[in-house]
């Protein structure tokens, strides 16, 4: 027996060698495999159309590094370059030509640090609003259609987007009804109602043009016009519309909140279409290849300068501003010790240069950092009044420093 238990297993085995068994019923075979499937080429995908608009996928801002606080602030980076720059003022001199050709030269108007002017149909239609005199104009000098012109215009106006970067202030292109608009709450209706949709605007701009149309003479044709206030605190209205922006700007780089207040006040009513004949651009009127450049190089640490449309936003307008008094702060005037005689010296250079806060007391730097420590605050303010070598600096001083009063007291 011993000898069978072998034999048995050995045939066994050469058994299965032979005939594997099968443990799993075999699957059904489809006559429908992937291999008797048809060969369907892809489509091929359509050429860009060369004049379509090319999808350019967002990057992620990187978020900007701020010596003062430990949180970032994301800003969006659009630098200026040369051929750029130069590209704004062949526009401008076109934007001259076009519209002397339609109005005059006489009456000739563009945009400044405290009017907003828009051209509208060919240039023959304008909107103007007065920051200072809380007056609003719309114009226009078109004989065939002047009511729609003026309707439109009007609407456009009401409905200005407070983000100025939408908005081609040096062309005639129509302004984009989109989002909350800058005029809400400096102007009511002929209800006492504020003007937030377009049903309400396009209701307002038939009663001012049925009942306050007027026209005067040019010697292009007539002008039709209308007229008509914003509220008595308008300027109070626009203020809160940023307050959040001057507060947030304020604690990151250690400027006083109350010093952003009245620079943005002197500067553009808090216009934020606020431009200059300096090429300076938005709330705080920022030169892009001074203050800019500096905030640009030493600040974001990026290359060139920020062009128009990113000055033209009011948040990295305030921004820009604020860090540019903290490069005053911290570098032009590190040796300055009184605070006050450095308040003084930051807001006249602001305006006229850190050149020109130094020359007020000595060509040589040195001497001049001397005079700035040793006298008393109320002399250095008498010498950048009285003393600056430009006129405009020494009463831009003035101005900023009794609106920050003002603000410190409770007054604006």
């Amino acid at each position: 027996m011993k000898f069978l238990f072998p034999l048995i297993a050995a045939l066994v085995l050469s058994s299965c060698v032979q005939r594997p068994v099968q443990c799993v019923a075999p699957a059904p075979v489809s006559h429908q495999t992937i291999y008797n499937e048809p060969y369907i080429p892809p489509k091929p995908k359509p050429k860009p159309d060369a004049y379509a608009p090319v999808y350019i996928p967002p990057v992620a801002p990187k978020p900007v590094f701020h010596p003062v606080v430990s949180e970032p602030v994301i800003q969006q980076y659009h630098p200026e370059s040369p051929p750029e720059h130069q590209a704004f003022e062949a526009l401008i001199k076109h934007f001259s030509k076009r519209v002397k050709h339609e109005w005059g030269s006489d009456n000739y108007m563009e945009a400044s640090k405290h009017q907003y002017v828009k051209y509208l149909d060919g240039y023959r239609t304008r909107a103007h609003i007065d920051f200072d005199k809380g007056k609003i104009w719309v114009s226009t000098i078109d004989p065939n259609q002047p009511k729609a012109r003026l309707q439109k215009a009007i609407i456009e106006t009401l409905l200005l987007p407070s983000d100025p970067s939408k908005v081609e202030l040096f062309t005639d292109k129509s302004v984009p009804l989109d989002g909350k608009p800058f005029l809400l709450g400096q102007v009511r209706d002929h209800d006492g109602k504020f003007i937030e949709w377009q049903w309400r605007a396009n209701r307002y701009a038939d009663y001012l043009i049925d009942h306050k149309l007027q026209h005067k003479a040019l010697k292009h044709g007539n002008a039709y016009y209308v007229e008509f206030d914003m509220v008595k605190d308008h300027l109070a209205q626009r203020e809160y519309q940023y307050a959040h922006l001057i507060q947030a700007a304020s604690r990151r780089y250690g400027i006083d909140e109350a010093l952003l207040y009245a620079i943005i006040k002197t500067e553009s009513s808090f216009n934020p279409y606020a431009v200059s004949d300096a090429g300076a651009f938005g709330l705080m009127q920022i030169v892009p290849k001074t203050a800019g450049a500096d905030v640009f190089k030493l600040i974001k640490h990026k290359p060139g300068r920020p062009n128009r449309w990113y000055l033209f936003n009011p948040a990295n307008n305030i921004d820009t501003g604020a860090a540019y008094f903290h490069i005053l702060k911290t570098r032009y005037f590190k040796d300055i010790r009184n605070a006050t005689v450095l308040s003084y010296s930051m807001i006249s250079a602001y305006n006229g240069g850190a050149g020109g806060v130094l020359e007020t007391f000595s060509h040589d730097r040195a001497r001049a950092m001397r005079d700035l420590n040793s006298l008393q605050p109320k002399q250095v303010y008498w010498a950048l009044t009285q003393k600056h070598p430009k006129a405009e600096a020494r009463n831009y001083l003035k101005k900023v420093v009794r609106y920050e009063k003002a603000f410190n007291e409770g007054h604006y």
